[in-house]
C-alpha cells in the first residue's frame, strides 16, 4: 500500500465546513465574520508520550483530544485539523482502528480532517488543530473572547474539572512501582489512553472564567502558567484535592485502604504533578460561582474549587489546618520532555 492509497482509503472524508479538504497543496478554511482563528499543533512520539503497544484506535482518539484540549482551555469551537504521520510500515491492521478512533472523536465535535502528512519513521503522530472564537467578549477592551492564561485576578477562585491523577497513577502501575487490582488499572488506563476533552465546559466558561490552561503536565505545573502569565500567586488547599484522585476513592476498601496501601503521598503526587489528565484549571471572581455551576451543569462536567489567586508570588500549598507543605516534600515536580528520564 502506497502513501496516497494510504491517505485515500483511511484519511480522506467530505469536508463540508473547509473550502477545500485533502487533496491539494493547501486546505482552505474560512472562518466566519466577527470570529477568531485558535490554532495548536500537539506531537505524540511512541516511547516518549505512549507505549508502543497502546491500542491504536485508543490512540487514535488520544492524538486528537490532547489538541482538542487546548482548545478547550481557551474557550474556542473546533473546526477542522490536519494529521502528520510517520509510521515503520504502512500496517492495514493498525490503520484502521488508529482512524477509527481518530475520526470518531473528530466527528463527535465537528471538527474535520482537511490534510496533512505521511512518511515512514518511528511511530509519530503530530496533529495541528483549529478552532474559533469570538473575536470580542464580555471583558471590556479586550479583543477577543478566547480564555487566556493572563487574566487572573486577586481573589479569584481556582477550579478544577473533572478528576485528576488516574492518567499518572496508571503509568506508575504499567512501569510497575504500584500495584493495582484489575478493574481500578482498567479504569485508570483509560483516563490515560482515552483522555476527555472538555471542550463544552471550555465554551461555557467564556465571560465566566478569568484565565484558563488544560492539565496537561501536571495541575501546579500548569497552574503555574496561569500564575506566571497573571503576575500572581495561589494557595491550594491540598484536602479538596485528594478527592479527585477517582482510583482513591474507589479502592477496596475506600481511601483509607488506597493511603493504607499506597501511601497517601502516592496520591498527592499524582493529582499534584500527574500529567495526562488534559482536564481544565480555571479562575473566577467568587462572585461567578453560580455562573460556575451553570457552566458544569450546562456541559455535564463537575469542577470542584481547590483554592484561591493572591497578590504574593508562588504556589502555596495548605494542609487541612492550614499549615504550609513545602512541595519538595512530595517530591512534586510536573512532566519536563527535556528534563524527564526517556520512556512514557
Amino acid at each position: 500500500m502506497g502513501e496516497f492509497d494510504l491517505i485515500r482509503r483511511f484519511f480522506t472524508r467530505p469536508t463540508p465546513r473547509a473550502v477545500l479538504g485533502v487533496g491539494d497543496d493547501c486546505a482552505l478554511l474560512q472562518s466566519a465574520p466577527g470570529m477568531q482563528m485558535a490554532i495548536s499543533t500537539d506531537m505524540l512520539v511512541a516511547g516518549r508520550h505512549f507505549f508502543a503497544d497502546t491500542d491504536p484506535q485508543r490512540l487514535g482518539h488520544k492524538c486528537l483530544a490532547v489538541n482538542l484540549s487546548d482548545l478547550a482551555a481557551c474557550g474556542a469551537r473546533p473546526l477542522a485539523f490536519t494529521l502528520a504521520l510517520a509510521l515503520p510500515q504502512a500496517d492495514e491492521a493498525w490503520l484502521a482502528p488508529f482512524a477509527k478512533g481518530l475520526l470518531q472523536l473528530a466527528d463527535a465535535h465537528g471538527c474535520e480532517l482537511i490534510g496533512g502528512d505521511t512518511t515512514r519513521g518511528p511511530l509519530t503522530m503530530c496533529i495541528t488543530v483549529f478552532g474559533e472564537v469570538p473575536a470580542r467578549g464580555a471583558v471590556p477592551l479586550l479583543p477577543t473572547s478566547a480564555l487566556l492564561r493572563s487574566g487572573a485576578r486577586v481573589g479569584d477562585d481556582i477550579y478544577v474539572s473533572g478528576t485528576l491523577g488516574d492518567a499518572a497513577l496508571a503509568l506508575r502501575a504499567l512501569q510497575g512501582t504500584v500495584a493495582l487490582p484489575t478493574d481500578l488499572l482498567n479504569a485508570a488506563r483509560a483516563r490515560l489512553e482515552q483522555p476527555t476533552a472538555r471542550v463544552a465546559l471550555g465554551q461555557a466558561l467564556r465571560g465566566v472564567a478569568t484565565a484558563c490552561a488544560d492539565v496537561s503536565d501536571g495541575l501546579l505545573g500548569d497552574l503555574g502558567h496561569i500564575l506566571e502569565r497573571s503576575g500572581l500567586g495561589a494557595q491550594i488547599e491540598v484536602e479538596r484535592t485528594l478527592p479527585l484522585l477517582a482510583a482513591r476513592a474507589n479502592f477496596a476498601d475506600g481511601a483509607a485502604q488506597f493511603d493504607a496501601q499506597l501511601g497517601r503521598d502516592t496520591a498527592l503526587q499524582c493529582v499534584l504533578a500527574g500529567g495526562d489528565d488534559y482536564e481544565l484549571v480555571f479562575c473566577a471572581p467568587p462572585t461567578e460561582r453560580e455562573a460556575v455551576a451553570q457552566a458544569a451543569l450546562q456541559s455535564a462536567t463537575p469542577v470542584t474549587r481547590i483554592g484561591t489567586m493572591r497578590a504574593e508570588r508562588g504556589l502555596l500549598l495548605l494542609d487541612s489546618q492550614g499549615r504550609a507543605i513545602a512541595p519538595e516534600s512530595l517530591e512534586l515536580a510536573s512532566f519536563d520532555h527535556f528534563a524527564a528520564a526517556p520512556g512514557p
